[in-house]
């Protein structure tokens, strides 16, 4: 089958033939239909001293299942999605209930997918998978299973009530994602970026404001005065940037919640224990999570048909995808159809 990995060697992504994966222990043999680009990818994959596969955003259809995962609730032709990481040892409540890291030591759940979805085929533990509504486009259903779970946990535990407002930091592939649940959820949203095009999809798709955080000297000022002149209730930070999350406080109001998403290089500075015990701010972190999380999310986006703008490629565009996510060209989320 078709496979694209990173090459040690050549320090380079290529796409080659590498052999059909089997289904092991408890896992479906899944027959991918489409696999997108995330920036993760880049951080995570792009290091090994070893060939691998690239992508943890995928969704297809189940050809085979392995005798330990039958009864499970899935046959044969169903369409699914799945979470990348590993799996759970489901022997103690700490991702399950308190979504923590496992208090076993025999979870595997903190790694990513040894190899991952940019293939023809995949296998995937049944314990990490989910169907896809049938009102579900599955060719643009990959996004979902990170960027869209992702900024769909963020967003719902904002601690927001209808009406109230919500800071998008970030605008790209999340932040899209984030405005359109947000929406949804019946909150008002405003994206905050650097970049323009990114701020016109943010608008789109249902912002009801933008501005450039740092062509616009005055956003602070005119965020504030836009939202009662207090500032946002909520501020989701889903850029990897420091300088990012070091604006965010700026925009909140008394008491407003920072949810942390995107991963930045450096520690946060600029949170000081005064202001979190004198409650000038409240923060609180949220990620793709647990398998066990999946299913709200999924079934909340096919109920509110929320999709992310994707570019639909062949895998044998995935080293150009690579290069132009690298050098910040790639506005849409770049899909693989097989």
């Amino acid at each position: 089958m078709k496979a694209g990995q990173w090459d040690p060697k050549q320090q380079k992504v290529v796409v080659i033939d590498v052999p059909k994966p089997t289904a092991g222990p408890g896992q479906f043999l899944v027959k991918i239909q489409s696999a997108s680009l995330c920036h993760s990818d880049l951080i995570v994959a792009l290091r090994p001293d070893r060939p691998v596969t690239l992508g943890h955003e995928g969704v297809g259809y189940i050809e085979a299942i392995d005798s330990g995962a039958e009864g499970k609730g899935f046959k044969v032709g169903d369409a699914i999605g799945f979470n990348y990481f590993i799996g759970c040892c489901f022997e103690c409540e700490a991702c399950m209930v308190h979504n923590m890291w496992c208090e076993t030591g025999k979870s595997t759940l903190q790694g990513f997918v040894v190899d991952g979805f940019f293939a023809e085929y995949a296998v995937v533990d049944h314990q990490n998978a989910v169907a896809l509504p049938s009102n579900l486009d599955i060719s643009k259903a990959a996004p979902l299973f990170c960027a869209g779970i992702t900024a769909f946990h963020s967003v719902d535990t904002c601690e927001l009530k209808e009406g109230e407002w919500l800071a998008v930091i970030g605008c790209g592939g999340l932040g899209q994602y984030a405005i359109q649940y947000a929406k949804a959820m019946g909150y008002k949203t405003i994206g905050l970026d650097i970049n323009d095009s990114q701020l016109e999809m943010a608008k789109s798709v249902g912002a009801d404001a933008v501005f450039n955080s740092m062509s616009n000297k005055n956003y602070v000022e005119e965020v504030k005065k836009l939202t009662g002149g207090k500032g946002v209730h909520a501020a989701a930070v889903y850029s990897g940037s420091n300088a990012a999350y070091a604006g965010a406080p700026n925009v909140l109001r008394i008491g407003g919640l920072l949810m942390v998403v995107g991963i930045a290089p450096n520690p946060l500075d600029f949170i000081t224990t005064f202001d979190l015990a004198t409650g000038k701010y409240r923060v609180k972190a949220d990620s793709t999570s647990i398998p066990q999380r999946m299913k709200k999310a999924v079934d909340f986006t096919a109920k509110h048909k929320i999709e992310a703008a994707v570019d639909f490629r062949k895998i044998e565009d995935l080293p150009q995808m690579v290069e132009d996510m690298q050098n910040g060209k790639a506005e849409k989320r770049q899909v693989v159809i097989f």
